[in-house]
């Protein structure tokens, strides 16, 4: 069993940073775009809450892994705990707590809980290798949000889920990142309508 705990303060109100935790997609921006991360909402409960499941995918460390997950707790400005339901790990948790720390000011803490596959040659591979590269992102990770939800870095788009959907398949048959997805997507919309005018 391994467990790694990383914790940040964002300058911005609890509601935002729950709110922004609380979309399991939103999981992606904390990895860089090498490692290709997809989070798919695959059946939605209660605004995201208790009973949510959705899909994580990537190339970590050259390897491509998929895992299904389920939303096990949702207590609204506090607590989202999700674990996997299916996928190559024995056992994989998330908890993302939450704390006020002023009208403007929160904390988030991510608890990742994980038993590797292969035994005893699961555990040696993660002590040697994996679980250095699982802090190191998770920290990176953090930042980055930070960087969004303090307007320092990219600006998160909140759009619904039936659009975020689409625009992950373009930005599969494209090949690029989501924001450049986007771009083109508005480009190309851009472009259609300068030949029509």
């Amino acid at each position: 069993m391994t467990v790694i705990k990383k914790s940040v303060e964002i300058n911005a109100p609890i509601n935002e940073t729950f709110t922004y935790f609380a979309r399991p997609e939103h999981m992606a921006d904390q990895f860089p775009e090498n490692v290709g991360l997809n989070v798919v909402p695959v059946d939605v409960k209660a605004g995201m809450g208790v009973g949510t499941t959705f899909r994580i995918s990537g190339d970590f460390d050259g390897k491509r892994l998929e895992w299904d997950c389920e939303t096990v707790e949702y207590d609204f400005l506090h607590r989202i705990k999700a674990k996997m339901i299916e996928g190559p790990f024995k056992r994989w948790e998330i908890t993302a707590t939450f704390d006020a720390l002023g009208e403007k000011k929160s904390r988030v803490t991510l608890d990742v809980d994980y038993d590797m596959p292969m035994g005893p040659l699961g555990g040696f591979i993660d002590r040697v290798k994996l679980k250095g590269i699982a802090e190191r992102g998770m920290e990176t990770g953090l930042y980055r949000v930070k960087a969004l939800l303090e307007g320092t870095g990219s600006i998160p788009v909140y759009i619904t889920l039936d659009a975020y959907r689409h625009v992950l398949k373009e930005k599969q048959e494209m090949g690029c990142s989501v924001s450049e997805a986007i771009i083109k997507i508005i480009k190309d919309r851009q472009e259609a309508l300068a030949k029509t005018a």
